[in-house]
């Protein structure tokens, strides 16, 4: 693309992601040349326009911040949710995202608040889905193997993909996505494999893997919705279901928190907000599957924490099971975006948590 030509950048987060499909911006008004929408969502999304020109910083940098907020995120709600349900760190969560998403909408002007409103509830629970499973794994599971297992959303997506809307699926992806499923074995060491005592909480394991399709359900669903919807009111939509969906779960075990506990949650949204922006902005100066291998970085910072603050010491099985997801993660994940690019160059990608 030409560097007077619009650049239209969407932000894609493994997450959180939580939170961790494709998104077509339809026009909507601005004139080559400005920068209207500075965007941002739980799983990363953003359209700029802007004349060319080199960016005054690197976008690897800005990727590398994005997974450090990020990882500082995960570690505040491993350690708030030592003793408040995680239902309640996602109601905060989710709260601080409705919050900026509804100030960007009414930035963005996208001239209706959604086409197709049911798959719309839909994505959105996809979405709280993912985002609660994760959180739950993380205040159960070592950091830096509720992250890996969080990771393996692409293997998902690859999957649900030909299932759901017929893409095509190699036999290299599919090796790839086996190879991806051994390593989270690997890392969980199951008994009825290894035998002795499970390293890992087995229903903690069950949920993060869970979280992770769940991610790859959201991915989809943004695909299908991304040929009718505005990007921003995709998100708008996740952030509006996530905060009732998670009120059922919040009031059957709602505490009240301390004032060292409400600091916590306060950082779990003032953290994820700052990953997000660095991301975005990440996003828009790096290639994306540069970029994107770039915030792997965030399990080498989980890794980190998990050490400093609660003795987490990986074993060597560990350790090849977590090598044995990344590299098949992002061998494959890059394949489905060359893929994606090719087959709907007029589409941007927005992934959920």
């Amino acid at each position: 693309m030409a560097a007077s030509s619009r650049l239209r950048v969407a932000c894609v987060m493994p997450v959180v992601s939580t939170g961790q499909g494709c998104a077509r911006w339809p026009e909507v008004g601005t004139s080559p040349g400005t920068c209207r929408f500075p965007g941002w969502t739980t799983g990363g999304l953003t359209e700029q326009t802007r004349e060319g020109g080199a960016a005054k910083t690197s976008g690897a940098v800005d990727m590398v911040l994005a997974s450090f907020f990020f990882s500082v995120m995960s570690l505040l709600v491993k350690l708030v949710g030592a003793r408040l349900p995680s239902q309640e760190v996602v109601f905060v969560r989710a709260a601080v995202s409705l919050a900026v998403a509804y100030v960007l909408v009414r930035r963005a002007r996208p001239g209706n608040w959604g086409r197709r409103k049911g798959l719309l509830v839909v994505r959105g629970l996809m979405g709280f889905a993912a985002l609660s499973c994760f959180f739950y794994a993380l205040i159960h599971l070592p950091l830096a193997d509720a992250t890996v297992i969080q990771y393996t959303n692409p293997v998902w997506t690859a999957w649900l993909g030909w299932w759901l809307l017929d893409e095509a699926l190699s036999p290299i992806e599919a090796v790839l996505s086996g190879a991806g499923l051994l390593g989270v074995l690997l890392i969980a060491q199951p008994t009825f494999l290894f035998g002795g005592v499970a390293r890992l909480d087995p229903l903690a394991v069950a949920v993060g893997m869970a979280g992770a399709l769940f991610s790859a359900a959201a991915y989809v669903s943004v695909r299908k919705l991304g040929r009718t919807e505005h990007s921003i009111i995709i998100v708008f939509y996740f952030t509006l279901v996530t905060v009732p969906a998670s009120v059922p779960g919040l009031l059957m075990h709602a505490l009240v928190p301390t004032a060292h506990e409400l600091a916590l949650l306060v950082g779990v949204g003032v953290t994820a907000v700052l990953g997000q922006l660095y991301l975005t902005r990440g996003l828009q100066r790096e290639p994306a599957g540069r970029a994107t291998a770039i915030g792997y970085a965030q399990i080498l910072f989980a890794a980190t924490w998990g050490v400093l603050w609660f003795r987490e010491y990986p074993d060597a099985l560990s350790l090849a099971g977590a090598a044995l997801v990344l590299v098949s993660v992002i061998v494959l994940a890059r394949r489905r975006r060359t893929l994606a690019r090719i087959e709907r160059p007029e589409e941007s990608t927005a992934e959920a948590v």
